[in-house]
């Protein structure tokens, strides 16, 4: 097991207040996609506790629709061009509430994991009683709380897996981080969010592993 190193995660600023986070959602046109009205979404965040994420269901709205919505510096997140099948990524392992918009409690980017592979990560989350997020979950922090996405403590979004025909699952894990604006990407993306995916074996210095405590509708 690779070496744990100091968590400076926690020194995030709190989540806005579900109620912000409502509004957010609203402005964003994300109930639209999610096919919500503006008052339903305020009626869950009416019942959600403070420090909660707002999150809605990935059936309702793929990762697809939701990373153009995300900014950084002005600039929109996108999808890398390699990952066409980025809604495919569909959680595994990980219970979602039966509802179109829920919410996550404990919500932690895992910076102390970072240079462990996902493999190495997910056993030690779930041996702690953590949940690692999907990927639409962590576009959903993003959205809500953009400086969580910081230069080297960018994270991964194990939660989501591609499974493929014969039923194998891809060896792809999706991770969200800051384009450099290299390669395929395009200069015009450098300091963009991005949508993008690593190894499952793999360790990244500049990844940690976002989880959350619980989830609840």
């Amino acid at each position: 097991m690779p070496n744990t190193r100091p968590d400076p995660s926690t020194a995030l600023p709190a989540l806005p207040a579900p109620s912000a986070q409502a509004e957010r959602l609203i402005e964003l046109g994300v109930h639209e996609i999610a096919g919500l009205s503006a008052d339903e979404v305020r009626a869950v965040a009416a019942g959600a506790d403070d420090g909660a994420l707002l999150a809605v269901h990935p059936d309702r709205a793929p990762a697809s629709a939701l990373a153009p919505l995300l900014r950084r510096e002005g600039k929109p997140g996108f999808v890398v061009v390699d990952m066409p099948d980025v809604d495919g990524f569909t959680p595994c392992g990980v219970e979602l509430p039966d509802a179109p918009l829920y919410a996550l409690m404990g919500v932690d980017r895992g910076d102390r994991m970072a240079d462990w592979s996902p493999a190495e990560a997910l056993p030690a989350l779930t041996g702690e009683g953590r949940s690692p997020l999907v990927l639409t979950e962590g576009i959903h922090w993003l959205l809500q709380q953009p400086e969580a996405l910081e230069r080297n403590r960018c994270f991964m979004t194990i939660g989501s897996r591609l499974r493929k025909a014969d039923g194998a699952l891809d060896a792809r894990t999706p991770a969200i981080w800051i384009s450099n604006g290299t390669g395929r990407d395009g200069r015009e993306r450098r300091n963009a969010p991005k949508v993008g995916w690593c190894w499952w074996n793999n360790r990244h210095t500049w990844l940690g592993f976002a989880s959350a405590t619980h989830r609840g509708a």
